[in-house]
């Protein structure tokens, strides 16, 4: 197995010679990295910059989903907002397309929840954990609505115990760390919002008192409260479609606007062009960010291609709009030959774990646009994968 693995890194290293990409030049270490994702039946090689394009493989990307969640799940035994939590916030939304999704990773949120729901309140709202249960909501309520097509008691207890962690402004207390998934109180409050508004029956079945003015202030906080960056008000913008009362008709043009002028020539987009280095986090990546080499022109990525597509298609605009059909078309050619789409991390350079949503957002956006073909997998079935 780690013999295959290595043939095909270095095949993927041979075969970017000559085409490297312009964020970091050609990669003669990328065969030293250690791998993105790594079991003992599950090796995920790292990503990097300048691994080749490939035709669009719809199984290949949605077989990254499932290694990358399975073996983050055995390996690290934690909620992580930027692999797991991810594919179970998007992945059960793509069942239609992909097939189920796997009912092993929807237990490993309910065998974490239940170590969550037994510890001491306090230890609760510290460190990850309000953002692991703020996922965990998130992803049980997808499933409910995408696969059981019911409200479960489980995805009830864990929006209940998501919002009994709610800080008295609105928020959930956050690290501001690793953005742009946790990287402020105001992304995991529209997380929070998203997971309160997924089953549409929840909200108006609320009856206690408590749990009401709680979700008000939810909604008052991301109302009234400037977004961090553009990137946030990206997110606002996806949480309004469902979860009322945050923003109106105006503010949402505005935001459409913003992202559209945003698109790239290539027709991507870039997630470094939602922010500046600051405003990430506490800004202590600004040193790191504006050291790159293409800091002042940086490449289209996977991760804010999809975002800005699948907000774009909410927000009433159809793939024949100039901007989400050149974003769709670029999204179909730059898919690597692992499956994912690169996004180089705000954070380090060494894993580069928003690829994973940067795979996981394009194969939405594209399931939106009609683009996905069926595939038949089976019941939470593992896909090919490239090692």
């Amino acid at each position: 197995m780690l013999r295959l693995h290595l043939l095909f890194t270095l095949l993927l290293a041979c075969c970017s010679i000559g085409r490297a990409d312009e964020e970091s030049g050609p990669d003669p270490e990328a065969v030293q990295r250690p791998n993105q994702y790594e079991t003992d039946d599950i090796t995920v090689p790292a990503a990097f910059a300048d691994e080749p394009v490939r035709d669009l493989s719809v199984a290949r990307a949605a077989g990254h989903l499932q290694d990358g969640a399975t073996a983050w799940s055995q390996q690290k035994k934690c909620i992580s907002c930027h692999t797991n939590g991810t594919y179970l916030f998007i992945r059960p939304r793509l069942t239609n397309s992909l097939g189920l999704p796997s009912e092993g990773v929807r237990q490993f949120f309910l065998d974490e929840l239940a170590k969550l729901e037994v510890m001491d309140h306090k230890r609760l709202k510290s460190g990850t954990r309000p953002a692991q249960v703020i996922y965990a909501a998130a992803g049980l309520a997808e499933w409910d609505v995408h696969v059981l097509h019911r409200r479960s008691a489980e995805t009830d207890a864990a929006l209940k115990l998501m919002f009994d962690l709610q800080d008295d402004n609105g928020a959930w207390t956050s690290l501001d760390c690793w953005p742009p998934l946790e990287s402020s109180a105001y992304q995991e409050a529209t997380m929070a919002a998203m997971a309160a508004g997924a089953l549409p029956q929840w909200l108006p079945s609320i009856q206690d008192p408590g749990l009401l003015d709680r979700v008000e202030r939810l909604r008052t906080y991301l109302r009234d409260t400037e977004p961090p960056h553009e990137y946030a008000k990206v997110l606002k913008l996806w949480t309004s479609k469902r979860f009322d009362g945050i923003l109106d008709a105006d503010e949402e043009q505005a935001i459409v606007s913003m992202i559209t002028q945003k698109q790239q020539a290539d027709g991507g987009w870039s997630l470094r062009t939602f922010a500046v280095p600051e405003q990430w986090g506490r800004g202590n990546r600004a040193e790191k960010l504006r050291a790159e080499r293409n800091f002042d022109s940086p490449t289209s990525d996977g991760h804010m291609t999809g975002l800005a597509l699948i907000v774009l298609q909410q927000s009433g605009l159809d793939c024949e709009t100039e901007s989400v059909r050149h974003g769709l078309d670029w999204l179909k050619k730059n898919q690597r030959a692992s499956g994912r789409w690169w996004t180089r991390s705000l954070n380090t350079d060494k894993s580069h774990f928003i690829t994973y949503s940067g795979t996981a957002y394009p194969l939405l956006a594209l399931q939106l646009a009609g683009e996905l073909q069926s595939v038949d997998v089976g019941k939470g079935a593992p896909f090919p994968t490239s090692r």
